[in-house]
């Protein structure tokens, strides 16, 4: 249709109109002069509004499902990143209960030796090209730490200092080859010198080649003079095999070392030895021997020959 002077003002007509019919079947309500041809539409209608309306409402559906499911992924992010940092946290938290209990052992044991010690944590190992058995601590000159000191932690000897920096000390482990401390048996008092050997057990030499060692038996250092390198009492591991002694003066045995080191966090410098030998007080209890459970004999008793009752044997005169 073109736009012409007489299609503006036909426009204009329909809306009149328009408007009249809707005012007046706002006014009628349900009596409105209007209701029969509402019906009429709606019955006409209807089901094409249905028709799109089912058609919409699965666009409408999967819109509100893509929201639905924005906010879901949203909301399982959020718990696995709480997840996350709660196990970092639980994690810490072992951490942590370790090394409490690490700093625990390690001070009984101080205490009983009556050691003054520095706690350390253990930063590094030695260099991958090198040869040495060594670690590297957090604790250096700042901290009191010299040349020469005894290392320990809750379990025995570690080893001893050899380099130390202003706020860092490098340890030579006591399974490093160039590694040797002087050892006494434990009740015994058979001296000798114990060598590392990197991931096998100590070597210890003892000055007396008939000296009486077994399985099991226990050693701790014997001290050095004014305590340096070592301080006496340090409990260093346990005889786990004795070659025979041969008739030589000196006699070799093998010791595990009570220490773990390849697990070493929580160590101890010595920075104050002890005012007297603590001697063995500061090897652990041994376990109690379990006590042999109880065994009850039974003996069986021959019965009688057959045809012969008991009365009949012990009284032969009733026969």
């Amino acid at each position: 249709m073109r736009d012409t002077r007489e299609s503006r003002l036909l426009l204009v007509l329909l809306i009149v109109i328009a408007f009249a019919l809707i005012t007046v079947d706002i006014r009628g309500g349900e009596d409105s002069p209007v209701d029969g041809a509402r019906q009429a539409a709606a019955t006409v209608f209807g089901p094409v509004e249905n028709g799109v309306s089912g058609a919409v409402d699965p666009i409408g559906n999967a819109v509100a499902a893509v929201r639905d499911s924005g906010a879901r992924h949203d909301r399982i992010s959020e718990l696995t990143r709480e997840n996350a940092a709660l196990k970092g946290r639980l994690g810490s938290d072992d951490r942590t209960s370790s090394r409490a209990r690490q700093l625990d052992t390690m001070l009984k044991s101080a205490g009983a030796g009556q050691y003054g010690i520095k706690g350390a944590e253990v930063t590094g190992i030695g260099a991958a090209q090198g040869f040495s058995w060594t670690v590297t601590i957090d604790a250096g000159r700042g901290d009191g730490i010299k040349r020469d000191m005894t290392v320990l932690n809750g379990d025995g000897l570690v080893g001893r200092v050899t380099t130390v920096g202003p706020s860092s000390s490098t340890v030579l482990l006591a399974t490093d080859p160039d590694f040797t401390v002087g050892t006494r048996m434990e009740k015994t008092d058979e001296l000798g010198f114990a060598t590392g050997r990197g991931d096998r057990p100590l070597a210890v030499q003892l000055l007396n080649g008939k000296a009486k060692v077994k399985k099991g038996d226990r050693l701790v250092t014997f001290g050095s003079q004014a305590d340096k390198p070592f301080v006496p009492g340090v409990p260093v591991g346990v005889v786990t095999r004795v070659d025979p002694s041969g008739g030589d003066l000196t006699r070799n045995v093998y010791v595990r070392p009570y220490v773990g080191f390849t697990k070493l966090d929580i160590v101890g410098v010595v920075v104050q030895p002890p005012r007297d030998d603590p001697r063995d007080a500061v090897l652990p209890a041994k376990p109690k021997k379990p006590k042999p459970a109880p065994t009850v004999t039974v003996t069986a008793t021959p019965s009688a020959p057959a045809g012969e009752t008991e009365t009949d044997a012990d009284n032969p005169e009733q026969e």
